[in-house]
């Protein structure tokens, strides 16, 4: 296991609006120390980009395949993105 940051974009897939999913995966986010940005998709789907260490990108993915209690996610799509840098996790607006 690297502990070389890397950055890695998401999408999850099911009842993932309107369920507090985006909060709740900014505060997962934060309290596995992992930095970048979530929002919701006019397709109905929730996006992410992060940027940390294999180990906290792969615990973030594994808490989104679950969601909050609300959420019933059907998958989660990933890829290895270019290195982004954050200095936080933000909230943003629908795309």
């Amino acid at each position: 296991m690297t502990t070389s940051v890397q950055t890695w974009h998401l999408f999850a897939h099911g009842r993932v609006q309107g369920v507090g999913y985006r909060a709740a995966c900014a505060e997962r986010a934060g309290a596995l120390g992992v930095c970048g940005w979530v929002r919701n998709r006019v397709d109905g789907t929730v996006e992410v980009t992060a940027s940390g260490t294999q180990a906290q990108l792969e615990a973030l993915r594994q808490w989104m395949e679950t969601g909050p209690p609300a959420a019933r996610v059907s998958h989660v799509d990933m890829t290895v993105a270019a290195p982004e840098s954050f200095d936080r996790f933000d909230c943003r607006s629908t795309a």
